[in-house]
């Protein structure tokens, strides 16, 4: 009965360990980064995509509909 208990205990500690030793490597990649080695086939080249030739017609910006404040009035709400 001890013996399956300290199995089980090393095999949790073991697994533990070896998660916090795989990301103990500081930086992680951008989310850039991760989508395009996500998207990677062996069609494309240095890990870019190949576009689509077929585009969208763009949509035309949207206007500002809320005023934007003068630099007075927002440095006299900050003030208060």
């Amino acid at each position: 009965m001890a013996n399956l208990i300290n199995q089980i205990v090393s095999g949790v500690v073991e697994s533990v360990v070896k998660e916090l030793l795989g990301k103990s490597h500081g930086r992680t990649a951008s989310k850039r980064k991760k989508r395009q080695a996500k998207t990677v086939s062996a069609t494309t080249t240095a890990g870019r995509t190949i576009r689509k030739t077929t585009k969208k017609a763009a949509k035309p910006t949207r206007k500002q509909v809320s005023r934007r404040r003068t630099t007075a009035s927002r440095s006299k709400q900050r003030s208060r």
